[in-house]
């Protein structure tokens, strides 16, 4: 597991439109019809990823705890299945079931995606504001397989509590570290 840092989009951009597949429902979802009016996140992770498995259970807590508030949160898979099929579809939906996942779950198969949110590891973080604004992007916490720090998603919380306070978020914005986006071969 090669640790791989988040490239860290600009702040101020605005959020890439997409179009894809939940593999839970069955159905195709956009941005546009999951974003909120308050504060939107998005990460990519994926299924085999020790880095994604150790924050799995703060994923749920953490949208569990924000969406009463109004916050979005989406999760994308940009994995190649060919090579890593256990991020498969078919995986992911058993992966959001047994996790209990409270937001969508998509799968971006042709990465064009995460291409355009210049993602690089999962987990990748990004929080937009109702403008889908990006203003943070980076860590969870400091949180690892192999470190002692707790798992809080403290980074993302203070992110969030700053938007919902209507004031602007800490610009010192630490990346992700996570395993590489397993990119289809060229």
């Amino acid at each position: 597991m090669a640790a791989t840092p988040s490239i860290m989009m600009p702040i101020g951009t605005v959020a890439p439109d997409f179009t894809l597949l939940n593999p839970v429902t069955g159905e195709t979802a956009t941005l546009a019809g999951l974003k909120s009016d308050t504060a939107t996140v998005i990460m990519f992770i994926c299924n085999h990823c020790p880095y994604v498995k150790h924050v799995q259970g703060e994923l749920v807590k953490l949208a569990n705890d924000y969406q009463p508030k109004g916050v979005s949160f989406i999760a994308i898979n940009s994995n190649d299945v060919e090579n890593y099929p256990d991020d498969s579809p078919e995986k992911m939906k058993e992966t959001a079931e047994q996790v209990g996942y409270p937001f969508p779950y998509l799968f971006d198969e042709t990465q064009e995606v995460a291409k355009a949110y210049q993602a690089a590891c999962t987990p990748d973080f990004y929080v937009f504001d109702q403008d889908l604004k990006c203003a943070y992007r980076g860590q969870l916490d400091d949180a690892r397989p192999k470190n002692d720090a707790p798992v809080t998603g403290k980074d993302i919380r203070a992110a969030l509590d700053a938007i919902l306070a209507g004031q602007l978020v800490n610009p010192n914005q630490t990346p992700s570290i996570g395993c590489n986006i397993k990119w289809k071969p060229a």
